[in-house]
């Protein structure tokens, strides 16, 4: 299978197109991840330097640097930037380069769709940050979007609509692709159940977006017309109810949180395993216990809006299945952990940032549970509290997931090495910045710091200070990371199998990973992927 990749290969008629035509109208997987993943960190960059700019005013108390309304430009577009340009591109762009290499498929199931779906989501990004240049500026109602104050954006509100339904075109495009890719793709004798879970998460991750897409699609045109066809879906004054649009968002917005941390567990699903030396313990409740947080995530909605006056009863509906979550949850962090009981671990950077993962990921579990309890959320809501919470969810977890990602399968790109004490690097400085950037904030929350403001009194001002430098030792430290992937063509060359006895079939081919890849399915047996 091998030297026929390889003899393939090999012609020049096979191989990519020279140039910058061989970006622009490439079919093949393995161009359209390496795009996805230079968007993503491009975006990441972008959204982080935005984050610099809300650090720098929060450093101390005062009005510092830039304007209120400005301040307000930027935590919503750092949250935009982040969550549609960086954590769900780099998890596209991971399923497009790994899943046809791990269920043994020649490329993705509809390239030309392919090709489609990334390219416009540079044209999307570049629409929303125009916005910024726009009279009146950025958007600056926070990433929800909340009538009435959204509606009070200036002439960017049309461009911030139009690029949210190109980002979910996109995404929906993806999902559909990465889902006939899996079902029908696979290698023979590759059932479901023996899938890897890197699969397995995004076949899941798939299907929510299908599903919640066209739900936010459909807020934000509401929110459309009401602003110029005189419709009162969500206006008070013509009948409509704002809180309404609050149901529509979260129905998306919280299955979209299990959108970026699905694959999450998957890529460390794959990595301990690996560095432990043992298969994964409990690999099919992992699957069970992934499916049953997707189905949990759509019933879970308004504990986001614990304090809009909904009935007695409602609260109690959502705080217990919110806690139900806990329990599938519970099964993974337990299967991780039992994994790595009495392996023979070692600690390479793709296994530290998994590590790391598990350990500040439950944190982020743990205030989560904290924000379900009804009667506590109204305390909690809306403070630095809750902004601790999900940048627990979403930076160790999602963030420090993509990166064991990139650090673990980059040999099989690159065809050599990466630095590894370059990388040990870049896991300690990220890992200690992160949690003084975010860990200080569950303490102003609690004490009752508004989120969203740009100015405070004195009695935050410590732990606002520590938080800055905590944020921008973050962003320096990940300078090391692009130095770690740009010098990776210097390092010795790598293995087919590159760690010690990897499973899965993307370890069969060589490294770097030819052009294509299977084009005669791979004949596997009983043991493949987790049972190796």
């Amino acid at each position: 299978m091998t030297a026929v990749a390889q003899a393939h290969d090999s012609h020049d008629d096979h191989g990519p197109v020279k140039g910058i035509r061989r970006w622009l109208f490439s079919t093949n997987h393995k161009d359209i991840g390496t795009m996805y993943l230079v968007f993503s960190l491009t975006m990441f960059f972008v959204g982080g330097a935005m984050a610099m700019v809300i650090r720098s005013e929060l450093a101390i108390p005062g009005l510092q640097f830039v304007h209120p309304e400005f301040f307000n430009q930027m935590t919503t577009m750092h949250a935009l930037i982040m969550i549609f340009g960086a954590i769900m591109p780099a998890f596209v762009g991971l399923a497009n380069w790994m899943i046809p290499l791990m269920i043994g498929a020649p490329d993705m199931a509809l390239p030309r769709m392919n090709n489609w779906s990334f390219w416009i989501l540079p044209i999307a990004f570049s629409m929303l940050l125009s916005t910024l240049l726009m009279p009146g500026g950025a958007p600056a109602a926070g990433w929800t979007m909340y009538p009435p104050l959204v509606l009070q954006t200036g002439d960017a509100f049309p461009f911030l609509i139009f690029s949210i339904h190109l980002m979910g075109i996109s995404s929906i495009m993806g999902a559909i692709n990465i889902i006939v890719t899996i079902i029908n793709m696979r290698a023979p004798n590759m059932s479901l159940l023996k899938m890897p879970m890197f699969v397995w998460t995004w076949l899941i991750t798939a299907y929510l977006l299908i599903a919640v897409m066209p739900v936010l699609a459909g807020a934000v045109t509401m929110l459309l017309t009401d602003q110029f066809f005189g419709t009162s879906f969500f206006l008070a004054a013509g009948g409509g109810d704002p809180v309404m649009f609050q149901h529509i968002f979260w129905f998306f917005g919280h299955p979209e949180v299990y959108i970026m941390i699905l694959p999450a567990f998957g890529i460390v699903s794959e990595i301990i395993p690996v560095f432990s030396r043992k298969p994964l313990f409990g690999h099919d409740s992992m699957v069970y216990a992934a499916s049953s947080i997707a189905f949990l995530s759509f019933i879970v909605w308004a504990h986001h809006m614990f304090t809009v006056g909904m009935p007695f009863t409602g609260q109690l509906f959502f705080m217990f299945t919110t806690m139900m979550i806990a329990v599938p949850t519970g099964v993974k962090i337990f299967n991780w952990v039992a994994t790595m009981w009495r392996g023979a671990m070692s600690f390479e950077t793709p296994m530290l940032f998994s590590l790391a993962f598990v350990f500040l990921f439950t944190i982020g579990g743990f205030s989560g549970l904290m924000l379900a309890i009804a009667p506590a959320d109204i305390q909690y809501h809306d403070t630095y509290f809750v902004v601790a919470h999900f940048h627990y969810v979403l930076v160790p977890g999602s963030v420090f997931a993509i990166m064991a990602g990139a650090y673990y399968w980059l040999p099989k790109w690159t065809g050599h090495m990466y630095n590894e004490k370059l990388g040990k690097w870049h896991f300690w400085l990220s890992t200690i910045f992160v949690n003084l950037t975010f860990f200080p904030m569950h303490f102003l929350g609690l004490a009752g710091m508004p989120r969203r403001i740009p100015d405070y009194s004195t009695q935050f001002a410590d732990f606002n200070a520590i938080a800055s430098i905590g944020a921008f030792g973050f962003g320096l430290s990940q300078l090391l990371f692009v130095w770690v992937i740009l010098s990776a063509r210097k390092g010795k060359l790598a293995t087919a199998e590159v760690w010690d006895n990897p499973p899965g079939l993307e370890w069969t081919v060589p490294s770097p990973a030819p052009y294509h890849t299977f084009e005669t399915p791979p004949n596997i047996g009983a043991n493949i992927g987790f049972e190796k």
